[in-house]
Parts: structure tokens; sequence; C-alpha cells
């Protein structure tokens, strides 16, 4: 079985059981939490990936990690889980495909907004009306900042991406003059 099916089959079971127990956000933000901290702590995601390290070991640790970050009993379960079919090296694309399964049950669009500048509270607040509009979806927006874009935006959203930059403008008139 690839990666990703793996993946994608544990995020289903998981929202599946978050939707049941109406904690599909709280499930989100902990499995976040796990997945940001295997991510950033490369001794700990070596450990828990080592061959050598006794499964007992390693849901030992697991439990008391999931102690330190609270995470409720449920996710205890799903970490333990992961952790005795040694699936944690998943535990990342675990977290996106479950957060897009949440997104698509609660109808909640991700957007990414690049700028030159940093946006204002009210510009943001108009992108993101102007999106929902036309998705007709609630859109969960981030901006990001990229001086290198010189002016304009960038926007990526439902994976489809719009460019509007001086960058790629400037780019797409040389590209015409180099042609003739």
């Amino acid at each position: 079985m690839s990666t990703s099916a793996i993946a994608k089959r544990y995020a289903q079971a998981l929202v599946e059981l978050a939707v049941e127990q109406k904690l599909v956000e709280q499930y989100g933000t902990e499995l976040g939490s796990v997945s940001d901290l295997l991510a950033r702590e490369d001794d700990l995601k070596s450990l828990m990936e080592s061959p050598t390290v006794a499964v007992e070991s390693k849901s030992a640790i697991m439990s008391d990690i999931g102690i330190k970050l609270e995470l409720s009993d449920g996710m205890q379960k799903f970490v333990g889980l992961l952790t005795v079919k040694d699936r944690l090296q998943y535990v990342g694309q675990i977290y996106d495909n479950y957060t897009a399964l949440a997104d698509e049950i609660s109808g909640v669009v991700r957007a990414c907004v690049t700028s030159a500048v940093k946006m204002t509270k009210a510009q943001s607040d108009s992108i993101k009306k102007g999106l929902e509009q036309q998705t007709g979806k609630k859109i969960n927006l981030q901006t990001k900042v990229d001086s290198s874009l010189l002016g304009g935006m960038k926007a990526e959203v439902g994976g489809k991406v719009f460019d509007g930059s001086i960058k790629t403008q400037l780019k797409r008139i040389e590209d015409t003059l180099k042609k003739g």
C-alpha cells in the first residue's frame, strides 16, 4: 500500500470518529500539535522510527508526550495506535489529509494570499469576502509577505494558483518580447 493511501485511510478513520464525537476541530488541533512536534524534534522522530527501540518504550514515550500536550483521550488512543502499528512517520501526511477532509465536511476552503508588502486587516478582510462570494464557501485565509514579488499578489485557493504579481507580469512581457 502506498504512503499516501495509508495516510488517507488513517485520516478518513479519524475524521469519521471526530464527526461522530463532534470533535473535528479539536482533533485537528491536537493532531497538528503532534505533527509539529515530530517534524520539529529530529531526535524524537528518529527514536520513534527506530526499529531497535521496543514498541512498549515508544508507546510509553508517546503517552508521556500526549499528557504534556494535553491530548484528549481519543487522540491519545489514535497516537497510541499509530505508535503500535509503526505509522508515526506518516503523521504529517495524516494531518494534511485530515485537514482537507475536515474542511470538505465543514464547507471551508483554505486560501493563502502572498503579497509584496504586509496587507492591512481591511485588505485581507476584503479579499476574504470576495473569495467567499466567488466560492460560495467559508474561507480560511492565511497571508504571507514575499518582497521578491515587487508588487501585486499571488493567491492559492483550493489548490488553484492565481498569480497577479508584477514579477510574473514582467516575466510574461519578457517572454513575449523574446518570442518576437
